[in-house]
């Protein structure tokens, strides 16, 4: 008989069961059939299996392994996000798993599954959009707490604490920016519609521009680079009024200033853009683009502290916080001033 110690792996294997399922088990979670309990039950004292507690405390919360789920971050906006939340957690002597879901909810269902089966002290989640319910109800179940980021889901029977910015008001800023200069035709382009998000960004455009009695125009899409390059044409077809645009992002943004060079048209010359979030390329970018600063690196260092002062038993006093938002106005929404007659 050999004098190693049974693990995990050898419990699974004579259970006839994954590793997960009897983590699970060990850590009593209502997930796993009472069938199934009893067999893994029943291995371990076949085996003489004995927790190491010191590993799984390692393994977990005793180290301060927090689990940060993302949407896309494909986009430069969520992984500068990410970057600043696991420094953030860092500095505090945490250990953080970064997982990107792609936009699918299934992944992202999974990816919170796996994650509360590895013991993560929490999560931060900036959430697909679709069906992520079931997700979030094992979060509800297995107690560890969570903050959902940036974007929120429907409301559900789980709803985790809510911490974003403040669009309604960026978008807001940048109509009245455009108005200010005499800058009446305006449209709202990208964000994909009946997301909260999308009419998050676009409810202070649309409130400034109806206040001021001006006609408003909207182009949903997605929020990509190709989207904002693409849409140039249609507006300069079905819309030739239209000579500003404040989009869903910087991505859309800069996508129609490629859209825009291919029109012969000049962002900032006689066509004028206000992007949203302030990623690095949007002040590289000739013209520098103006847009609204969601200033990431603040925002994920507060994420994080939202966070570990839920960990530590300190319930949020606001279940939704929203941070400020400020218009960074560069070149690209900026009217030419007229040279003055000699």
């Amino acid at each position: 008989m050999s004098d190693r110690r049974p693990t995990i792996n050898d419990v699974a294997a004579h259970a006839k069961v994954s590793k997960s399922t009897v983590s699970l088990v060990l850590r009593k979670s209502p997930l796993v059939k009472r069938e199934t309990r009893e067999t893994v039950h029943a291995s371990m004292a076949a085996l003489g299996y004995v927790r190491n507690r010191a590993a799984a405390t390692l393994r977990g919360s005793g180290t301060g392994l927090i689990g940060l789920i993302i949407n896309d971050l494909r986009n430069p906006f969520f992984t500068e996000f990410a970057a600043s939340v696991q420094m953030a957690l860092a500095d505090r002597g945490f250990a953080t798993v970064i997982a990107n879901c792609d936009e699918d909810p299934g992944i992202q269902n999974q990816t919170i599954q796996s994650m509360l089966e590895h013991d993560v002290a929490g999560l931060v989640i900036s959430p697909c959009y679709g069906d992520g319910d079931e997700g979030f109800r094992a979060i509800a179940r297995a107690g560890v707490p969570a903050l959902q980021v940036l974007r929120r889901t429907p409301a559900r029977a789980h709803p985790l604490p809510f911490f974003s910015h403040d669009y309604a008001s960026g978008s807001l800023m940048a109509a009245r920016h455009l108005l200010e200069q005499g800058i009446h035709n305006v449209a709202f382009v990208g964000g994909l519609e009946g997301r909260d998000i999308t009419a998050e960004r676009m409810s202070g455009y649309l409130s400034e521009m109806q206040a001021m009695g001006h006609a408003t125009v909207v182009r949903p899409g997605p929020s990509t680079r190709a989207f904002g390059r693409e849409i140039v044409q249609d507006l300069l077809t079905t819309a030739p009024e239209v000579n500003a645009a404040i989009c869903f992002n910087d991505l859309v943004a800069l996508g129609m200033y490629a859209g825009l060079g291919e029109a012969g048209r000049t962002p900032g010359g006689d066509f004028f853009i206000i992007g949203f979030d302030d990623i690095e390329e949007a002040r590289l970018a000739y013209p520098p683009l103006s847009t609204i600063r969601c200033d990431v690196t603040l925002f994920g260092a507060l994420s994080a502290k939202r966070l570990l002062d839920m960990i530590a038993h300190k319930a949020p006093q606001d279940p939704t916080e929203l941070l400020p938002v400020e218009l960074v106005a560069r070149a690209s929404s900026h009217k030419p001033r007229e040279t003055p007659r000699q």
